[in-house]
């Protein structure tokens, strides 16, 4: 039972007064030990209403045990960490526990709680200091080429000036966050001093203080000279200048959703957007952005005189149709090459296939997400014409003209393997579809594809010298002639 502060006031000022304590308690309707506690309290100073904490007999000998599954936690994913039910079921399972939930579940949360606060030190205020760079990933939606595609927002932010810039991008991954950063670095012309970024960014990742770093944005770090800093992607205080600048750009850069023909037109547009935004931007302290922004670059890097080449290199073994995979999805090595170990390289918008001391078997649009092979018709080409008879069933007739299939179609072994060379000869310098144009006039005019040939004729088409009619093929018919005769 709680007394109430004037009662023990009363009590107090009574015994002072001298009065008995028998005499206090029946006057004021009290026991004779509530009138001896408050007389004799020497201290009436508030105490901190602390709640008085439960014993936990059930768990004695297992404190220890849960404190370190919580410790081994902090490395693990953090949806793969126990939660309190979890920590119960394996005490029961491998401990013989024999206490409720709940009393696991207070304990759990203590040390949590306990954890949490030995390891914050609030929202401190901070001073960025010119040259330095924060980095953080948004996402956001638009159209492209006629898609629907979420796409990433690769936000970097001069805190000193509030200088701000952006790129779109199809992922995360290293080598896109390289690309990204790397079209940033040429719009200021330099590099920054030192980069402080969260482990959301795939460049590395902060566990207990320690930080493991991508290794391909280590030599992307050492190739600009610059430093960087991880902090947790959950205090925000941390890199508020670019946790603000995602917000800001998407809200006033990317609303309404955009719609443009290609990547690479969005990110000009982008480009634009930030330069505008930038333009009237004010630094924290009131100046105007272009004076700050003068200190930062000032205090940055310059540029190497060779661009860092952002690729992520992986070894495959392509399958029996010459498909090798690399990050969940399928591109066409080709079927000369099945069985092989090929080396993938990754980059943000091509995958480059190589073989023998770096020779190119092929190189690929990226694709991202579920979809099928990707594929480039040329790859197909060296073993159609080691099997000539194959191209009946081969996938490269449908992105051939119906008319040079046919012309195809009706050739000997001979022939189709002389027409597949030209092609890909002729492919290698003006493109696979000026190629096969000039293969189907040459068939057109009843005579077989030769290498020099389709070779002259591909370089005027694909240089914009053929009109709709196509070239006049009589200014050939000598030189033709002769490399027919020839076998050339």
């Amino acid at each position: 039972m709680t007394v109430p502060l004037d009662t023990v006031n009363d009590i107090r000022s009574m015994d002072a007064a001298g009065r008995s304590r028998s005499e206090i308690a029946r006057v004021l309707h009290v026991s004779r030990n509530t009138v001896a506690k408050y007389a004799d309290m020497e201290d009436m100073s508030p105490v901190a209403p602390m709640p008085q904490r439960r014993g936990r007999p059930a768990l004695e000998g297992n404190e220890e045990w849960i404190a370190g599954v919580l410790e081994a936690d902090l490395g693990a994913p953090r949806k793969q960490r126990h939660t309190a039910r979890r920590i119960y079921y394996r005490l029961v399972a491998e401990r013989g526990y024999g206490g409720s939930y709940s009393t696991v579940q207070r304990f759990v949360r203590e040390l949590r709680l306990a954890r949490a606060a030995a390891g914050g030190e609030g929202y401190l205020e901070l001073e960025w200091a010119p040259g330095t760079c924060q980095v953080d990933f948004g996402n956001f939606r638009a159209a492209v080429g006629g898609r629907a595609l979420d796409l990433k927002l690769l936000v970097a932010t001069l805190p000193h000036s509030n200088d701000r810039q952006c790129v779109a991008l199809m992922s995360q991954r290293s080598e896109c966050l390289c690309a990204g950063l790397l079209e940033i670095f040429r719009r200021w012309g330099r590099a920054p001093a030192a980069m402080v970024l969260d482990n959301a960014t795939e460049a590395g990742r902060m566990v207990r203080g320690e930080v493991t770093e991508s290794r391909l944005f280590s030599q992307f770090r050492a190739h600009y000279r610059f430093e960087s800093r991880y902090c947790n992607p959950y205090s925000g205080n941390e890199k508020g200048s670019v946790e603000n600048a995602v917000g800001f750009l998407r809200r006033n850069l990317l609303v309404p959703v955009p719609a443009f023909g290609t990547l690479p037109e969005l990110n000009a547009f982008l480009a634009e957007g930030c330069a505008r935004v930038n333009a009237a931007a004010r630094c924290r302290d009131g100046r105007p952005h272009g004076e700050a922004y003068r200190e930062d670059l000032a205090a940055m890097r310059a540029l190497p005189g060779v661009e860092f080449d952002a690729v992520r290199w992986v070894t495959a073994r392509a399958d029996k149709r010459g498909y090798v995979e690399a990050d969940g999805r399928e591109y066409v090595a080709g079927p000369a090459w099945h069985g092989r170990s090929l080396l993938v390289g990754m980059r943000a918008s091509t995958v480059e296939i190589l073989a023998d001391r770096g020779r190119r078997v092929a190189v690929l649009p990226r694709a991202f997400g579920e979809g099928p092979a990707v594929r480039n018709p040329l790859s197909l080409v060296p073993a159609i014409i080691a099997r000539p008879r194959a191209f009946g069933e081969s996938t490269i007739r449908r992105d051939m003209p119906p008319g040079l299939v046919e012309g195809i179609d009706r050739m000997d072994s001979a022939g189709r393997r002389r027409t597949l060379r030209s092609i890909g000869r002729a492919s290698e310098s003006s493109g696979f579809e000026a190629a096969c144009e000039a293969a189907l006039r040459v068939v057109e005019g009843g005579r077989v594809p030769d290498d020099a040939t389709v070779d002259v004729l591909a370089r005027r088409i694909a240089g914009g010298g053929g009109g709709a009619g196509g070239p006049d093929l009589s200014v050939y018919d000598g030189f033709l002639k002769g490399a027919v005769a020839d076998g050339s």
